[in-house]
């Protein structure tokens, strides 16, 4: 079955069908994580968002390249130019080499990510590895006119950009206005214009971070470094660039110049954005200590937190939402979330148990195709889950005895469950995290449920309430049906 996807694309504010540039290549680029502390929600939701997209491409038969950066070099604190580098700064507190700080906490972004299912992209390149690319970009910027050095810096002319092109098309924002409102900073005398972004920075004596280049020992600026990168392994056009919202400005819109200034045109055709996550109505920061880390939702460990969140929770809480739309936390949407979430893996462990009849009297036919909608629709992942509560509302009106469903359907309803909630959506089954270990596990519950209906069936009521009383006591839940015994962890 053909699919035509219809995505959102930021620069020209509408949904757009996908078409690859090369196809059946596509290349996709994700802003990742600055490594100077511990994931936390924010970082989840690109994450999962762009996985999403991910999966569902390669499901429809695209080879993604996907490129997800970290950046562990040239982030400056207060999103200016001038100020400390992050990772710099968390290494001289620590008394450590930067590269400690950013091996330590990327092992630890790698864990978060493989426990909420995050599929590694193709390429995961760092900012200090790709340094000689980032010079390359800013002697290009410089020899086509729209850079200029001072004091040993480079900074990128914003206003001589827009006179030949147009800087704000990204965010819709006026230089005008820019120039109207921004004001000088300290420090930042060097620069011929305050809305002058730095394409390179000269260190001063104590930073610790620092590379030779043609102008100073410095580093290059946080907004280089996604450019380089994006044009080494995705060449100079590429399909998709995805982040953060609040990444739109002014890193994504520098990028866009940078590409522009130094290639003449533009290097991405889809730029996608997702939305914020806010914690009662503010968006999440340390200043306001509503700050979570993933880590901390794993264990409990806040006292936002009544309780602790399984990994799988938090993947389903953020695709119940919409990835555009903001999504605010509170411990009952986490509670809601990890409801819906059991519900349908319970649904889903009854179809193994369902007995096929011969005739339907249950529809679920369309089913797929209304899922492939919504995926197609912009990757409406809430419309794909509603369409499964809907199965799952089947299966458990057959489990009842009040609907019946041929082997055909049954096969049907299992191979969307697969296909949309394990594949696409990457949900998986926290009870069966274990992997093959839980199938004989729960065949060895099951044989204990036989052991007992035979027993039931032989009088022999003490072995029959032995067994029940003990599984009980263990933590499951064990209900007696027409056709033996169902049970579930409690």
């Amino acid at each position: 079955m053909e699919q035509s996807l219809i995505i959102y694309n930021t620069l020209t504010r509408r949904k757009e069908r996908f078409v690859p540039l090369h196809a059946p290549h596509v290349g996709m680029y994700v802003c990742g994580p600055t490594v100077y502390g511990d994931a936390h929600l924010g970082h989840a939701r690109p994450a999962i968002t762009f996985d999403l997209l991910f999966r569902y491409l390669t499901h429809l038969g695209y080879k993604v390249r996907y490129v997800r950066n970290i950046t562990d070099v040239g982030h400056l604190e207060h999103d200016a130019d001038d100020g400390e580098d992050k990772i710099a700064k968390k290494a001289r507190l620590e008394q450590v080499e930067p590269m400690e700080v950013v091996q330590y906490y990327t092992i630890r972004y790698h864990h978060a990510m493989e426990a909420l299912n995050v599929l590694p992209p193709s390429i995961e390149p760092h900012a200090s590895g790709h340094i000689i690319e980032q010079i390359e970009l800013v002697k290009k910027i410089l020899e086509n006119g729209y850079a200029y050095e001072s004091q040993g810096s480079v900074y990128f002319d914003v206003e001589k950009y827009n006179k030949d092109h147009k800087y704000g098309i990204l965010s819709g924002r006026n230089i005008t206005d820019m120039l109207n409102t921004s004001r000088a900073l300290d420090g930042q005398e060097e620069k011929h214009n305050p809305i002058d972004f730095a394409l390179w920075k000269r260190a001063q004596p104590e930073h610790i971070m620092r590379w030779p280049s043609p102008w100073s020992d410095g580093f290059p600026g946080w907004h280089c470094e996604c450019t380089a990168m994006g044009k080494k392994y995705l060449g100079e056009h590429f399909d998709i660039h995805g982040g953060g919202m609040d990444l739109i400005f002014p890193h994504h819109e520098c990028e866009i110049a940078q590409a522009v200034a130094s290639q003449g045109d533009e290097m991405v055709r889809y730029w996608m954005h997702n939305n914020m996550i806010t914690i009662n109505g503010q968006k999440m920061g340390k200043s306001l200590g509503n700050f979570i880390t993933l880590q901390q939702f794993f264990t409990g460990d806040h006292p936002l937190l009544e309780r602790s969140y399984s990994a799988m929770t938090i993947r389903f809480f953020i695709l119940q939402a919409h990835y555009r739309s903001t999504v605010d936390f509170s411990n009952d949407a986490l509670l809601a979330a990890e409801k819906g979430l059991s519900r349908l893996m319970e649904a889903y462990n009854h179809l193994r148990k369902i007995r096929p009849a011969n005739q339907s009297t249950a529809d679920v036919h369309g089913l797929r195709e209304k899922c492939y909608d919504a995926m197609n629709d912009d990757l409406n992942s809430p419309i794909v889950i509603s369409h499964l509560f809907d199965a799952a509302r089947i299966i458990n009106s057959v489990k009842d005895g009040k609907e019946t469903l041929t082997q055909e359907d049954i096969y049907e309803l299992q191979n969307v469950f697969q296909l949309f909630l394990f594949d696409i959506l990457g949900m998986k089954d926290e009870a069966s995290a274990e992997g093959d270990s839980y199938e004989a596990f729960s065949k060895a519950v099951d044989l204990l449920l036989s052991i007992r209906q035979q027993a039931k069936a032989n009088k022999d009521w003490a072995t029959s309430d032995k067994i029940r009383n003990e599984l009980t006591a263990m933590g499951f839940e064990i209900k007696d049906t027409k056709d033996g015994a169902e049970w579930r962890l409690i």
